[in-house]
């Protein structure tokens, strides 16, 4: 019976990873060699200290402490304050838990603190015990820096990205999807936590699924389990309901986040969410529009190549109208940025889109691209690196790409971009193209 059950697992497993394998495919352009998955060893802890702590935004002026005890009875509270050791301030949270397969996670933690003063460290502890995190709170005006990173997984190459990343100076970490790549190997999420601890704790992450966080077994367990458990995002307090697309605004940007992997045709919730949310953007208070999602639009790879052609026929419309600015996805094992663009052509009144699915996942990078280049791809190569958005000003931002293969400081692709808002594009669109995103 033992030997049955082992098999069983054994094959659900494999199947479950079969479904999320792409094969890398290959290119004269020599990168260097893959670098294996990152091994954990076991660290016992205490079973009421706090594990894989991260923070996210939870509304205005507010953050969320995430963190997981071994422990079922240790409390959902942070102390925090603005000096070390001296919690002037106690919030109280929530918990929960869940089960995968024969898996039973720990208790999962997510307490809102705040009202919290804008770019400001506060010092803080989970559950009235264990060690002293800090975060610093993003800036209430420009300038403010997103790093940016999808696909991550657990490699050496995911260990350089973090590295590079910590170097830079940021004030929100965006992840367009593909997480722990744990792919129903649940304790791969634990290991995960403890990966980006250091970084995760001390800035917010503001994630979204990716097809590595689908672990839907059929008839066996739902979809998005164990990344909605853990990774909370504001998406009630952005009039969403569901954890899968949300929004929130940070020092004049407003960001949407989009799910590829939930219903998005005009008869979906997440459709009618999304056209509520733009139409409510006020951009005097938000001049800039980036909305971040998984699957691209805009992909002139071969890997995945028509895989986000639904969603954009969907909801293209609504961000052309609405005056998206910058658009970034992963999916793609790559780097791709291009030019202003819409309905598949360039645009100057479109957005730019950029993929950036080259964490360090561990099925390697994506190297074959369609030939010739479309006249719409600007920048294109499969490297492993992450990315940078200083916006400036209401009207001037700076993207730069960094491959993990050089130093932080080197920029391997880098440009100015300006937000529509001061370029004319909004009041020349007709009423025709803006009429959708009010009607009823």
């Amino acid at each position: 019976m033992k030997m049955e059950t082992k098999t069983m697992i054994s094959t659900i497993l494999l199947l479950c990873v079969l479904l999320s394998i792409s094969l890398p495919v290959r290119t004269d352009y020599v990168r260097p060699l893959p670098r294996k998955n990152l091994q954990f060893s076991w660290n016992p802890k205490h079973p009421s200290l706090p594990q894989q702590v991260h923070v996210s935004l939870a509304g205005e002026n507010h953050m969320r402490i995430s963190w997981i005890t071994d422990g079922k009875s240790a409390p959902s509270i942070v102390e925090y304050g603005t000096s070390p050791g001296q919690y002037a301030l106690t919030s109280q949270g929530e918990a929960t838990s869940y089960n995968y397969l024969f898996y039973s996670s720990g208790k999962i933690h997510h307490t809102v603190i705040g009202p919290l003063e804008h770019d400001t460290v506060y010092f803080y502890r989970c559950g009235g015990q264990g060690p002293e995190f800090q975060l610093k709170t993003p800036p209430g005006q420009f300038p403010v820096t997103f790093a940016v990173a999808g696909d991550l997984g657990q490699t050496g190459w995911t260990k350089s990205t973090l590295d590079h990343i910590d170097k830079c100076i940021y004030d929100i970490h965006l992840l367009p999807g593909d997480l722990s790549y744990a792919d129903c190997l649940q304790h791969r999420w634990d290991t995960f936590g403890e990966l980006v601890q250091p970084l995760a704790s001390a800035r917010p992450w503001m994630v979204t699924q990716g097809n590595h966080e689908k672990e839907k077994i059929p008839f066996l367990t739902d979809g998005f389990a164990s990344y909605n458990a853990r990774w909370r995002m504001p998406f009630e307090e952005s009039e969403s309901t569901s954890n899968l697309y949300y929004s929130f605004e940070v020092a004049g940007v407003h960001v949407v986040m989009l799910g590829s992997y939930t219903d998005y045709d005009e008869l979906s919730d997440q459709y009618s969410w999304l056209k509520a949310d733009l139409s409510k953007v006020d951009r005097k208070k938000t001049p800039w529009l980036v909305v971040s999602f998984h699957v691209p639009w805009y992909n002139s790879n071969h890997a995945h190549k028509g895989e986000g052609d639904g969603m954009m026929a969907a909801m293209e419309p609504l961000l052309y109208a609405a005056g998206v600015d910058l658009v970034l996805t992963g999916h793609v094992h790559a780097y791709e940025r291009s030019k202003r663009v819409n309905n598949g052509k360039s645009d100057p009144c479109g957005a730019v889109h950029i993929t950036i699915g080259d964490g360090g996942n561990r099925e390697g990078l994506a190297q074959k691209y369609v030939q010739p280049k479309p006249e719409w791809s600007v920048f294109r190569e499969a490297s492993f690196g992450h990315g940078e958005l200083k916006i400036v000003n209401s009207t001037h931002a700076f993207w730069s790409w960094h491959r993990n293969d050089d130093d932080e400081p080197v920029r391997s692709d880098q440009v100015w971009i300006n937000s529509l808002i001061g370029s004319g594009c909004l009041e020349e669109k007709t009423y025709e193209s803006r009429k959708i995103l009010f009607s009823p």
